[in-house]
């Protein structure tokens, strides 16, 4: 505060001469001296300050550095060498193993995409509006993509295909008159692969004959023409009559009755029953009718022994069947295609198709009724209901361009669609909605494949490997690559000891300058004869104990043979600077690199394979504790009754699902699920089940999710994911088949927590995990159980290295109650004391200088009057010492 006169009611001094402002200022310079005092406590405080900001700069710098040091990742990289990085990406993770590999990739993984056919506005409604469900269901499918081809022409088998008859995806398909065949056809065809991908196959119908069996009133009978070839009475078991061989052999017998029969017909074959390619004409080289009648027959033509046949009627000329190698539809062109037995234009289908649940792909299922029901209504209703499906619509210009387009969200072999369509309750869907959208790779196919589902395909080393997706993980141990395109490429995976190194030097580095600025802040420096701002501070100097203490011990717990620093390079020299010993730290990585993370971070290991460390804290003590389960985790579950055989799901079935449900019950741990309608096995039923239950929003959403499975005793076991007591499932009834029609009424149980003891110690049980208790020497440090017996576990070893030990350390510093910033704030606060001390005391010199300068200006008055009272005195004793 600056020490300001108080103003006088005149003029101190004017009167007798007194110098009162002089007096006061002198008098207000000594009663102000202890300010002085309060001013260098606060530059004292500042100055403490201001190095505890410095030395708290240091501690964050050493603990950035102890960021690479404290996972154990960190000392198990990988680096990973492409040859071709346009091809592929890779990266490795600490479970790799070093090695070179050689990388053909042959095929990417795609999605599938189906196309409707064309309407002509994509606002006009379709059908007549009844609520039909549309359900999405995701699998792999069976079969081929293609196109099948009928019956070849008179006039091809007799004069064969004229060239230009025949293109296939835009490529010219060279015939002549030679190409007179099925064989011929697929012979040309496939000569022309590697432009059109598509490959021909021959379809006779012979290309399956199993043996026929008739049963104690059955009758076989075969006829090329009308000529009968071969026959069969009542009760003759497969193989004791008509069979692939036993039709060659009467053909092979030029005079016998049956080849005798055919030459009188102007009937002639080529080919044989047991190699599938028997083939018959007529003397004009035509097809021929063939017959088959069959009552109480299994086996025959085109059936497999066993199967049943009712018989057919057959034109004896080969077709071919033709397979996209993409399954990409297939376009046909030409003068004259239909010769061939096949149609202009572009198409394709799935042939002998099947289809398998994928019970890891979620089932959904949207609504399409009168508010809906157009193509962008339909489009819109089912991007709302998030059902792993993208609908768009394209336009293709024609004269009914509009075109829904759907598309998987996954890519891969398995995440095929099935599209189904059911309608409410008794009511069926509605004909224009299934005839537009029904999708069955095994039946109704009236949308349009136009991208198969593909996995991503290459080898490595030569090994075939496959995945759904683009990224190939595990296909090499520990490493994950991402294809990016067709082609061959090496890949070198190393161990990194660079970031091992790196992370190393980073330390020493941030460690010496964290001591130097403790030691420069705490030393004496008798050149210049000043102390440094932290000199003989109590803080400062704990500091430098507990971190060369910690620097300087061994850690306990390691099951390696590294325990010290030292063994790896770092050392303390006489200056109390941490130095690196390159020789050292590559020896240590050349025969111990495996037990350098154990010097550093925070490792548990278990002697069970079915025990695994989780994570610890500050509190967990080193050391070996024995393990002992008490109880195992389970989960919660709903078992059937009774065993399952073929179950009919009715249309409109749906099933209320509460899952891991609280106490009290949370009304977003329940919601509706549907059922798609159809017939399924056990394994197919527990695969919709599953799919539908984890395809539902309010689960999904939520990382909720179940597994359903058909157990030893042919039982349907619906479980949760989740273990422990949290861990429950219940099914409630809503509309169509029952909950019990499935599982009998059946009860739920519900999951229970792992339990045992750690040290001898209680441990708290969550689920799968088990966490040492509070006051315990284990407490904090987390283990997951995933099976195995009850009883004694075998050992779980925890120890803390170097790095997590300091960086703990550095937190103690540094935290919000650290030693760092306790000390920072009491030193803010003294700070503020001193400054209130301060202005109370220059408030108090305020009050001191206005009590001097009114007692001395009436000191200046009073001696002004009796200077006054001198002066006349004086000047009377004058004029009467002049008068006397």
């Amino acid at each position: 505060m600056a020490l300001s006169s108080t103003p006088a009611l005149s003029s101190p001094g004017i009167g007798s001469g007194l110098q009162v402002n002089d007096i006061v200022d002198k008098l207000m310079a000594a009663e102000a001296a202890p300010l002085a005092g309060y001013d260098r406590k606060t530059a004292s405080y500042q100055a403490k300050v201001s190095a505890f900001g410095s030395l708290t700069a240091a501690v964050g710098v050493f603990q950035s550095a102890l960021g690479g040091l404290t996972s154990a990742n960190s000392f198990k990289g990988f680096s990973t060498t492409v040859g071709n990085k346009d091809l592929l990406t890779a990266s490795a993770s600490a479970k790799a193993v070093a090695g070179n590999y050689k990388i053909n990739v042959s095929q990417l993984a795609q999605a599938q995409t189906l196309m409707t056919t064309g309407l002509a506005s994509k606002t006009s409604t379709i059908g007549l509006g009844g609520s039909t469900t549309l359900s999405f269901q995701f699998g792999t499918a069976s079969g081929s993509f293609g196109l099948q081809g009928t019956g070849l022409s008179s006039s091809m088998l007799a004069n064969g295909l004229a060239n230009g008859s025949l293109s296939i995806n835009g490529t010219a398909i060279p015939t002549s008159s030679g190409t007179n065949s099925a064989t011929a056809l697929a012979n040309a065809i496939n000569d022309k692969t590697s432009t059109t991908g598509v490959t021909a196959t021959v379809a006779n119908i012979f290309s399956t004959f199993g043996d026929v069996a008739t049963d104690g009133t059955g009758s076989y009978a075969l006829k090329v023409g009308n000529v009968t070839i071969a026959s069969q009475g009542a009760g003759v078991a497969a193989g004791a009559g008509v069979t692939a061989a036993s039709l060659d052999a009467d053909l092979a017998n030029a005079g016998g009755t049956t080849a005798t029969a055919l030459a009188a017909a102007g009937i002639t074959f080529t080919g044989s029953a047991a190699a599938g390619t028997l083939e018959f004409r007529s003397a004009s080289g035509a097809s021929v009718a063939i017959t088959e009648t069959a009552s109480g027959v299994t086996g025959g033509a085109k059936t497999a022994a066993g199967a049943a046949n009712a018989g057919a009627t057959y034109a004896s000329a080969s077709s071919v069947t033709l397979t996209s190698a993409n399954g990409s539809p297939i376009t046909i062109a030409g003068n004259n295609p239909a010769a061939a037995g096949l149609t202009a234009g572009t198409g394709g289908s799935m042939l002998g198709g099947g289809f398998s649940q994928d019970a890891s792909q979620p089932t959904g299922s949207v609504v399409i009724d009168s508010t809906n029901n157009t193509l962008q209504g339909v489009a819109d209703a089912i991007n709302k209901a998030s059902l792993g499906v993208t609908a768009t619509i394209v336009s293709d210009g024609s004269a009914s361009p509009y075109r829904l387009v759907l598309t998987s969200n996954k890519t891969g072999e398995n995440a095929a669609m099935k599209i189904s369509l059911s309608g409410d309750g008794s009511n069926p869907p509605d004909a224009a909605l299934s005839s537009l959208l029904s999708y069955d790779p095994a039946g109704t196919q009236s949308m349009q494949q136009t991208s198969a589902a593909q996995d991503t395909k290459l080898t490595v080393n030569g090994i075939a490997v496959s995945s759904h997706s683009n990224t190939v993980n595990e296909s090499i141990q520990g490493v994950g690559l991402t294809v990016n395109q067709v082609g061959s490429t090496t890949l070198n995976v190393a161990r990194d000891t660079n970031s091992v190194k790196t992370n190393l030097t980073a330390f020493v580095k941030a460690y010496n300058e964290l001591n130097g600025a403790l030691k420069k802040l705490t030393a004496y420096d008798p050149e210049t004869k000043k102390a440094g701002a932290l000199q003989g501070d109590p803080t400062a100097q704990s500091m430098q104990a507990q971190l060369r203490r910690m620097m300087s011990g061994q850690i306990t717990g390691l099951s390696g043979s590294l325990t010290n620093m030292g063994q790896v390079g770092i050392s303390f020299a006489k200056d109390g600077t941490l130095s690196l010993d390159d020789a050292k730290l590559n020896k240590a990585i050349e025969k111990n690199f495996g037990d350098i993370a154990g010097l550093f971070t925070a490792i548990g290991n278990a002697t069970d394979p079915n025990v695994s460390f989780v994570s610890s804290t500050a509190k967990t003590k080193p050391g070996s504790y024995a393990l002992n389960i008490t109880a195992l985790a389970s989960q919660g579950a709903l078992t059937s009754s009774a065993a399952l055989g073929s179950t009919t799901i009715a249309a409109n079935t749906t099933w209320a699902v509460t899952l891991n449900d609280t106490t009290p019950s949370n009304s977003k741990n329940i919601a509706n699920v549907t059922i798609p309608a159809g017939t399924y096995s056990p394994a197919e039923l527990a695969k919709i089940v599953q799919s539908s239950i984890n395809g539902t929003a309010a689960f999904s959403d939520t990382g909720s999710s179940v597994t359903a499975a058909i157990d030893g005793s042919g039982k349907l076991v619906l479980s949760s994911s989740k273990y422990g007591s949290a861990s429950n499932i219940a099914l409630t009834s809503v509309s169509g088949s029952t909950v019990d029609s499935v599982f009998g009424g059946a009860t739920p149980v519900v999951g229970t927590d792992v339990a045992g003891t750690l040290g001898g110690k209680a441990v708290v049980g969550t689920g799968q995990t088990l966490t040492g208790a509070e006051g315990t020497d284990a407490e904090g440090l987390k283990i997951d159980i995933t099976g195995g017996a009850l009883g004694d576990r075998g050992t779980v070893s925890f120890s803390q290295g170097y790095a997590y030990q300091l960086n703990n350390l550095a937190t103690s510093f540094l935290g919000s109650k650290g030693l760092l910033t306790t000390v920072t704030e009491g030193l803010n606060k003294s700070i503020k004391d001193v400054a209130k001390q301060r202005d109370a005391f220059s408030s108090k010199l305020d009050d001191i200088e206005k009590r001097y300068r009114t007692q001395f200006t009436r000191l200046d008055a009073t001696l002004a009057k009796m200077q006054s009272t001198q002066a006349y005195l004086t000047q009377q004793l004058a004029a009467i010492a002049s008068n006397s």
